[in-house]
């Protein structure tokens, strides 16, 4: 059976719609459809996903659940769903990672699509489907332009992408849904989600402008998230561009990088960005741009352990020499 084509033996509980609807937007984003491995917490969206994909893909779906070991109900939560994927036959595993710390959204984000990652290959899976929706790309829009974002940090995620650290094939099927339809599915099915305690703490910048949102009836998510899909493809034109003046303008030597810059100043930042990561320097953009502007007036500048000079039409990047120590 293609994606295309709703299953007939779906959950009858749903309106022929929301299956025909999701049918759609995974058959735009997976032609080649094989088996299907979906990223499922438990929660209300990754709970909606599973019961769409499973009405689509019947007995072509796998379940990956992982515990992240930082809230005590997140075992509890997997078993849950463990339970849900027996009823409904569908193979599923628990995936149990060690989340190290600092910023523990972003470790535990790393540590948990490294693990699916491993799984979808074990499994010989030919995609990974998350649950990410229109409401989730409006508020991370929201978010990084109330912190000054250029057009890298407002991008979007894609539709379709790459599982982090691989080459396996990441879907988002459902970002072009609200989260009231997704929760919709749920209802439908008659199933309570687990629900995370942090999604109503209020020290987090995403539950305070969901809150927002929700009070802001005149704003539309959808046509934020939209606008969140021109950015991410004015991204990538961006950096097409740029890998256009690296390949013209940029002449890479043992331990020297010469550019001639003739672009606008947002592709300049990026060569410039790039060429100081390359001679092991770390720059941030705030910085970048100041030396960009330090370096059109003409002056010599230092950034991240690399010293770049004027030389003609050229910027001149090198490591900086090491400090002479007193006495030697």
């Amino acid at each position: 059976m293609n994606a295309t084509d709703p299953a007939s033996n779906a959950n009858d509980g749903f309106p022929h719609r929301l299956i025909a609807r999701f049918a759609g937007d995974l058959a735009k984003l997976w032609p080649e459809g094989s088996r299907l491995g979906l990223a499922v917490s438990g929660g209300p969206d990754s709970l909606a996903l599973l019961l769409l994909a499973e009405a689509v893909l019947p007995g072509r779906v796998e379940v990956a659940t992982v515990d992240h070991g930082l809230r005590p109900e997140a075992t509890g939560e997997c078993s849950m769903v463990k339970e849900l994927c027996a009823g409904h036959g569908i193979p599923c595993e628990m995936l149990k990672v060690e989340v190290q710390s600092g910023n523990l959204q972003d470790r535990a984000r790393a540590a948990r699509y490294a693990v699916m990652g491993q799984w979808m290959k074990r499994r010989g899976l030919g995609a990974l489907a998350t649950a990410h929706h229109a409401d989730d790309q409006a508020e991370t829009l929201l978010m990084r332009l109330n912190r000054g974002s250029g057009v890298a940090g407002l991008a979007g995620v894609r539709a379709r992408g790459v599982v982090p650290g691989t080459k396996l094939t990441l879907l988002r099927p459902v970002l072009g849904w609200r989260r009231s339809e997704l929760r919709e599915v749920i209802d439908l099915a008659g199933l309570s989600p687990a629900l995370d305690p942090s999604n109503e703490d209020e020290r987090f910048d995403r539950v305070k402008m969901r809150k927002n949102l929700a009070d802001a009836d005149w704003i539309n998510p959808v046509a934020l998230a939209a606008s969140a899909a021109h950015l991410t493809e004015a991204e990538q034109t961006i950096e097409w561009a740029t890998t256009r003046e690296w390949k013209e303008r940029v002449t890479v030597s043992e331990g020297e990088i010469r550019y001639r810059p003739e672009t606008p100043r947002l592709i300049v930042m990026r060569i410039v960005i790039r060429a100081i990561r390359m001679l092991g320097g770390d720059p941030r953009g705030g910085a970048a741009a100041r030396l960009v502007a330090r370096l059109r007036q003409g002056k010599d500048a230092t950034l991240g352990g690399v010293v770049v000079r004027i030389s003609g039409s050229e910027w001149v990047f090198r490591k900086e020499p090491a400090r002479r120590v007193q006495g030697q």
